[in-house]
């Protein structure tokens, strides 16, 4: 069920707590604080620093994906240090990497929570490390902020999920295929772990639900680079959409495949709708070779409005002309203001007084424009419709009207 915000009335009533929350680049002075004496449990806090957890992969197949969440999340950080940092502390951070291996997830959330004593932890991608992490988050009460697009059926009091759900995401784009391009056959195809898995799943269902088809089902261990075998079988399938769960660098051989092929995307005979292409992938893939296909997400580096003219400048800034932003990265990069706003609200860096101040916690400078976090610990946001161009840019061809109330557990899809 979608449910709708009036958004210019919430911004009004809340543009001081929205002030909170606002990059320094926007800001007419930095924000200054006394260091308060707050209730630390025991976490890294000192009179002048706060130190926090950044968790992702730098190496192996899921770096290709993941580089561009660890820096967004440092230049939200070095951003909020340059304002005063958070109630008065600059922010340090203790970086370690995940290496795309599910139990070093685990490994490395335990060190920075129990060893570390980190104040918060940013850090996942797929759903394998979140699942490997999340009992040690709950076991020892530490906070995640989580960047990715996901399948849903969870929710934690240890995390908070910036990226979209599966009804924001896959519902809404198996909608839009369907009813602005006619498809009526699907053949899904994924990386073989949770996240496709589920997703597919789901996707299954809304299928059903509205009378569709699908034609074929396939998974592929993560890494993998041989596609020509199921290239066929969706040849010989025709189906009206591929839609696609491919993660990490499997995506580079898979597109490039494809064209090899023979399978123009820009016909779109069968139209391509990825749920896990975003910018990031395409540096690995080529503009080229992904041309035509069709991303679902609720963020795109093209978007137009100011919040993310100036995020995208201040980015290019810290990381080269040449880097380009991704949907994970922008949800990555929401991480550490949502938790500065929710510290601050609460007076204290205690992780049992920041969840009660989480809920309601809204971001009116996001560079996808407006979020807000749900008691359920998601985030209201808009879906939309990216074209993949030769360049590497999508073209937004659809966004919601609304934001979207997230549904982690929707009727009938678990």
């Amino acid at each position: 069920m979608k449910k709708k915000i009036n958004k210019p009335n919430l911004m009004r009533r809340n543009l001081i707590k929205g002030l909170a929350a606002l990059p320094a680049a926007m800001l007419l002075a930095s924000t200054s604080y006394a260091a308060p004496s707050v209730n630390t449990t025991g976490l890294a806090v000192t009179d002048d620093t706060v130190t926090v957890g950044i968790l992702h992969s730098i190496t192996g197949t899921m770096a290709i994906s993941e580089t561009g969440s660890v820096q967004a999340e440092k230049l939200a950080i070095e951003q909020i240090n340059e304002m005063g940092g958070v109630l008065g502390r600059q922010i340090k951070y203790i970086q370690e990497d995940g290496a795309s291996d599910w139990p070093t997830f685990a490994e490395k959330s335990k060190k920075l929570l129990v060893s570390d004593k980190v104040a918060t932890v940013f850090g996942c991608w797929t759903s394998a490390s979140r699942k490997a992490a999340l009992p040690v988050f709950e076991q020892y009460n530490g906070m995640l902020f989580y960047p990715t697009f996901y399948e849903g059926l969870e929710q934690s009091p240890n995390v908070i999920y910036t990226g979209q759900e599966a009804t924001q995401q896959i519902l809404e784009g198996i909608d839009w295929v369907s009813r602005e391009k006619g498809a009526k056959k699907f053949f899904l195809l994924g990386s073989d772990y949770i996240w496709p898995r589920t997703s597919n799943k789901i996707a299954r269902k809304h299928i059903d639900k509205l009378g569709l088809k699908v034609v074929g089902e396939e998974y592929y261990p993560l890494g993998h680079t041989q596609f020509n075998s199921v290239i066929n079988k969706i040849k010989l399938k025709k189906p009206d959409v591929i839609f696609a769960a491919v993660v990490g660098g499997s995506n580079v051989a898979f597109y490039k495949q494809l064209q090899a092929a023979g399978i123009d995307l820009t016909k779109e005979k069968p139209i391509v709708l990825t749920i896990s292409v975003t910018e990031d992938e395409i540096l690995g893939i080529g503009g080229e070779n992904i041309d035509g296909a069709y991303a679902s997400m609720k963020y795109f580096q093209s978007l137009p409005n100011e919040n993310n003219k100036k995020f995208v400048e201040a980015f290019k800034k810290r990381w080269g002309d040449n880097i380009v932003i991704g949907d994970v990265t922008q949800a990555a990069y929401l991480g550490p203001w949502l938790w500065k706003a929710a510290v601050e609200k609460a007076g204290s860096f205690d992780v049992d007084a920041i969840r009660k101040t989480l809920p309601g916690i809204e971001l009116t400078t996001a560079p996808e424009g407006y979020v807000k976090v749900h008691p359920n610990h998601h985030l209201w946001s808009k879906s939309r419709i990216g074209h993949a161009k030769p360049d590497g840019q999508f073209e937004i061809v659809y966004e919601s009207k609304d934001l979207i109330e997230p549904n982690p557990f929707p009727e009938g899809y678990q």
